[in-house]
């Protein structure tokens, strides 16, 4: 589906069902409240909810390394975040640090926009599935197939003879076997929309892990040096959790939650949504906690609302959705 689509989808959802949508306001802390079990401050004030689920997900503060010498790099540094279109690097000679979904994209999107040269550099080479696995079979369906099944190291072992069979050796092309298994790291494959045309067409340039910037360029792990204009750091996100939530031990040390997603948390009334990442990807992922968790919050207003004696009935309580 196009993004414009899913934009659709949610807009008449929330039409459809009445949502309260405050769009535009950040939140910036999340704490137990004296007036209510929990208390939002926001960039429009402060909100009171008796329950609050966070849906903030993995992709909320770009992270970028602190490379040496990126002070003295003459060039253009990005993130990917703030990346746009390649055509603004048309004629440029251009590094993409980082091989996910993500740099394998903007790779490919830097080579159709006419940059002068695109390389990437790689740290651990990722698994690499085609997005219809031979050309009808969209590769999700593998995923939602496989992910019942208790067996990730089997099944990730299938993964690597279909990848053999549909991708190829890709060893001549710079990239070594993949480092990790989607269902025994619990993270979706690269897919690849064209990423894989490019390379074998020698117009992406595979290089190794990212040592250290120099004034016009990159100096790599192993030693070698080459000239770029321009340098986007593909390297993923933190949640921002740490700083969002005032609670103690709520996230870990990767910045996650301790608590799956769609599950009860060691504080009453408050939920996470779209945290753990599966091969079948994030949207079928979150729909399935979305359901488990209006339950579990059913269930917690129906166990601690106090009743209205005039009307007959539980009085009403408010959920919040960050």
């Amino acid at each position: 589906m196009t993004k414009d689509l899913v934009a659709r989808y949610l807009q008449e959802y929330a039409e459809h069902f009445g949502l309260d949508l405050r769009l535009g306001h950040r939140v910036r802390r999340i704490a137990r409240s004296d007036r209510g079990p929990w208390e939002i401050e926001t960039s429009a004030g402060t909100w009171h909810s008796q329950v609050v689920v966070v849906a903030t997900g993995h992709y909320n503060r770009p992270r970028t390394p602190s490379w040496p010498g990126r002070d003295d790099f003459a060039g253009r540094i990005l993130h990917s975040a703030d990346y746009a279109t390649g055509s603004a690097f048309a004629e440029l000679r251009t590094l993409v640090v980082g091989l996910g979904n993500t740099g394998a994209e903007i790779a490919t999107d830097l080579v159709e926009q006419g940059a002068a040269h695109v390389a990437i550099s790689v740290r651990t080479p990722p698994p690499i599935m085609p997005r219809d696995l031979l050309g009808f079979i969209p590769v999700q369906l593998l995923g939602l197939a496989f992910a019942p099944i208790p067996a990730p190291r089997a099944i990730d072992a299938v993964g690597v003879a279909l990848r053999r069979v549909a991708v190829g050796d890709l060893s001549k092309h710079g990239l070594s076997k993949a480092g990790w298994g989607p269902f025994t790291a619990r993270r979706p494959p690269v897919i690849d929309v064209g990423f894989l045309r490019e390379l074998k067409a020698g117009r992406i340039e595979v290089r190794p892990a990212l040592a250290r910037l120099a004034p016009s360029g990159a100096v790599f792990e192993d030693g070698t040096e080459d000239a770029y204009d321009a340098i986007i750091a593909a390297t993923g996100f933190d949640t921002g959790l740490g700083e969002l939530l005032d609670l103690p031990d709520a996230v870990d040390e990767h910045g996650l939650p301790r608590s799956p997603s769609g599950r009860p948390t060691a504080y009453p009334g408050l939920y996470f949504i779209g945290f753990d990442e599966r091969p079948s990807g994030h949207l079928h992922q979150a729909k399935a906690e979305s359901r488990r968790v209006a339950t579990l919050i059913a269930r917690y207003f129906e166990a601690d609302a106090p009743s209205d004696p005039e009307a007959g009935m539980a009085a009403p309580r408010a959920a919040g959705f960050v």
